[in-house]
C-alpha cells in the first residue's frame, strides 16, 4: 500500500505524491536510474574543472627520461665533447708535451661530457622533485596523485641523483680520471 506524502513546491502550494514503502528514494531522477557500475565510475571521476594530473604524469616521465640520458649520454654532450676535442687539437702545438696533449685533446672533452651529464641529471632531479611536492601546493582537498606518477617521479629523482654523483666524480677525476703521461 502506498503512503501519501506532501511536498511544498516553489510556488508555496503542496503537492501529494504516492511513495511505495519499499521503494528507494533519490534526490534526483538520474540517481534512481544509476546502476552499480555508474556509481563506481562517479566515485572515481574527477569534478568538472579539476586538473587531470596529465601534466604531472608527463613531467614525471620527462624526469625519468632525463635521468636516463644523464647516465647514458646524450647528443648534446657528444657534440660538445667532439667540439672540445677539435678545439684541443687546434690549440695544441705539434711539439707540446704528451701531458699537455692529453689534457687539451682528451681532458677538456671528458670534462665537457661530464658537465652535460650533470646538467641532464640536475634537470631530472629538479623536475622529479617538483612533481613530488606539487600536491602540497595544489588545490585544497586534491592532494592525491596517481601511484604511477609518484613512482616514475621517484625514479627520475633517483636517476638524477646517481647521474649527478657520477658527473661530479667524473669531472673531478675521482672516477675514470685521465691517464698520467710518463
Amino acid at each position: 500500500m502506498a503512503e501519501k506524502t506532501e511536498e511544498e513546491t516553489v510556488t508555496g502550494t503542496t503537492a501529494a505524491t504516492a511513495v511505495e514503502p519499499d521503494a528507494k528514494t533519490a534526490e534526483r531522477p538520474e540517481e534512481a536510474a544509476a546502476g552499480p557500475e555508474d556509481t563506481a565510475a562517479e566515485e572515481h571521476a574527477e569534478p568538472a574543472g579539476a586538473p587531470s594530473g596529465t601534466g604531472q604524469g608527463a613531467a614525471a616521465v620527462v624526469s625519468a627520461a632525463l635521468g636516463l640520458v644523464s647516465l647514458t649520454g646524450g647528443w648534446p654532450g657528444t657534440v660538445a665533447a667532439a667540439r672540445e676535442t677539435l678545439v684541443g687539437q687546434l690549440r695544441t702545438a705539434a711539439d707540446a708535451s704528451v701531458a699537455t696533449q692529453i689534457k687539451e685533446v682528451y681532458g677538456d672533452a671528458w670534462n665537457t661530457t661530464a658537465l652535460w651529464g650533470g646538467l641532464f641529471a640536475l634537470v631530472a632531479l629538479i623536475t622529479g622533485a617538483v612533481v613530488l611536492v606539487r600536491p602540497a601546493f595544489g588545490a585544497p582537498g586534491r592532494t592525491a596523485q596517481a601511484p604511477w606518477t609518484r613512482s616514475v617521479a621517484w625514479a627520475g629523482v633517483t636517476l638524477g641523483v646517481i647521474g649527478l654523483l657520477l658527473a661530479v666524480l667524473t669531472y673531478t677525476g675521482v672516477l675514470l680520471g685521465l691517464p698520467a703521461a710518463s
